[in-house]
């Protein structure tokens, strides 16, 4: 059983959409999770359906849209205080040193983040890296697991990093984690809303059964 997990990515609802199931399938077993957040969204594009927010309360809206994820999926949750769209402009020394001063504070077992040139979003790749580099600087007897995610749409990395090392059935946590997604309402219709735009009858278990598997690869340090 791990001791402690650490989930870090650069946006709200990106712990939702990658690791909801897996963050409360550790729950269940009792472990704390807590959500090291990189910014607060406020360059992101979607503003609700209606819209519900504009560029000055976005970042309101979004953070306290990830406070309530976070009371779903049961799990701490920290800001690290960047700036949306910009983490790669970031010196990734200075971010990896933040993170690094954090999980030193925490001591997790295992730590999950972004794989870097895997995972689309520039600020996903740029606080993956620096997420790596941050755990790479710990002591080796001190560095906890690392497990990162690729965005991977239709197996598009697939030949190039081959198959995840992690899958996760989340079957038994799918309702909380459709709970979460909602939770994210200026973000979530969007997702949810291409469901039904498939027009099928049971567009819920269609939206569960695309979000049964959340998958993940070992990350190995040579040093």
């Amino acid at each position: 059983m791990e001791k402690h997990v650490v989930v870090i990515f650069p946006h709200p609802e990106d712990e939702t959409f990658g690791t909801a199931g897996t963050i409360a399938g550790f729950r269940k077993q009792g472990v704390p999770v807590t959500y090291l957040c990189g910014t607060s969204g406020e360059l992101g594009r979607n503003m609700g359906l209606p819209m519900v927010a504009n560029r000055e309360t976005l970042p309101q809206i979004r953070k306290k849209e990830l406070q309530n994820a976070c009371r779903v999926l049961d799990c701490e949750l920290q800001m690290l205080g960047y700036f949306d769209k910009t983490i790669e402009f970031e010196d990734r020394n200075e971010v990896a040193a933040h993170v690094q001063g954090i999980l030193e504070e925490i001591k997790p077992s295992l730590v999950i983040t972004h794989y870097p040139g895997y995972a689309i979003h520039p600020d996903h790749n740029a606080l993956g890296a620096a997420t790596i580099e941050a755990v790479r600087m710990m002591n080796k007897q001190d560095r906890p697991k690392l497990w990162v995610q690729a965005i991977n749409n239709n197996d598009m990395f697939t030949g190039e990093i081959g198959k995840p090392d992690v899958e996760n059935d989340i079957t038994p946590f799918i309702d909380v984690k459709l709970e979460a997604i909602q939770a994210h309402e200026s973000q979530a219709k969007g997702v949810l809303g291409y469901h039904k735009q498939e027009q099928e009858k049971d567009w819920m278990e269609t939206a569960k059964r695309s979000m049964a598997v959340e998958s993940f690869y070992l990350w190995e340090f040579t040093d």
